[in-house]
C-alpha cells in the first residue's frame, strides 16, 4: 500500500473559535489516537488531496513538528454543503499489530448478465478488513465474469489470504439487475393476460343473466290463460 506525507503542526489552543479559525486559514484540525496522549494538531488542507479524494486506501506518515510516526486516517469530517474537510482522525499503527480498515472495491471482469443486457451494480463501495498492515491491500478486485441475471457477489463469497472480512457474510458486493425500463416492460406484459383473463368470465356471467330473465317473462303469460278460465 502507498503511503501519503502529511505535514501536522501542533495546536495552541483548542475549542469551536479556535478550529473555524484554522479552517479559515486553510487548514484543517486533527487528532492523532493510539499513543499515550492524543495529539492535537493541523494541516494544510492540500496535503490531503492524495489521501481523501481518492479510490485507493493509504497509510499515512506523519510529521508533526518533527515528531514522526505511521498512522492511518480512521475518520473524515466534512461540510454538510460546502464538502470542505472540517476535521481528520488519525489512528498510531505499528508492524506488529493488526488494524481496521476501509479498503475500496473495483469491479472487474465481463459480466454475462450484463451481455444479456442486465446492468453490473456495485453495492458496497469498500469493504471493512482486519490484518496486519504488512497485507493490507490499496484495493479488492471483485471479479464479476461469472456474475448472471439476478445472481449477486456476497461478503461471505471473498477469500483473500491474511484478510479477515468484517461486514455481514450476506450483504452484497456487486449484483446483475434487470434495468428499470426492461422490468416494467415485464410485469406490463404479464399484467396483460391477467387482464383479458378476468374480463372472460364477466362477459360469459351475462348472458346467463340476461337469459334468466326472459324464462321469468314465459311463466307470467302462462299464468295468465289460467285467470280467464276463473272467470268463466
Amino acid at each position: 500500500m502507498k503511503t501519503v506525507e502529511i505535514i501536522g503542526y501542533r495546536r495552541a489552543n483548542l475549542g469551536k473559535n479556535d478550529a473555524q479559525k484554522i479552517r479559515e486559514e486553510g487548514n484543517v484540525p486533527c487528532v492523532l489516537y493510539g499513543g499515550d496522549n492524543q495529539v492535537h494538531f493541523y494541516s494544510p488542507v492540500i496535503l490531503f488531496r492524495d489521501l481523501v479524494y481518492t479510490n485507493e486506501a493509504h497509510f499515512v506518515h506523519l510529521n508533526i513538528e518533527g515528531e514522526e510516526c505511521q498512522a492511518i486516517m480512521q475518520e473524515v469530517q466534512f461540510h454538510p454543503v460546502s464538502e470542505i474537510i472540517l476535521h481528520v482522525d488519525f489512528l498510531r499503527i505499528s508492524d506488529e499489530r493488526k488494524v481496521k480498515m476501509d479498503i475500496p472495491t473495483r469491479l472487474v471482469g465481463q459480466a454475462p448478465g450484463v451481455a444479456k443486457g442486465g446492468l453490473l451494480v456495485r453495492k458496497r463501495a469498500s469493504l471493512k478488513v482486519y490484518a496486519l498492515p504488512k497485507d493490507m491491500p490499496d484495493h479488492i478486485d471483485i471479479d464479476c465474469s461469472e456474475l448472471d441475471f439476478h445472481h449477486a457477489i456476497k461478503v461471505g463469497d471473498m477469500k483473500i489470504a491474511n484478510l479477515e472480512f468484517l461486514d455481514p457474510k450476506a450483504a452484497a458486493i456487486a449484483a446483475v439487475e434487470v434495468p428499470r425500463a426492461a422490468k416494467m416492460a415485464e410485469e406490463t406484459a404479464a399484467a396483460a393476460p391477467a387482464e383479458g383473463a378476468a374480463a372472460t368470465p364477466a362477459a360469459a356471467g351475462a348472458a346467463p343473466a340476461a337469459g334468466a330473465a326472459a324464462p321469468a317473462a314465459d311463466a307470467k303469460k302462462a299464468e295468465a290463460p289460467k285467470k280467464d278460465e276463473k272467470k268463466k
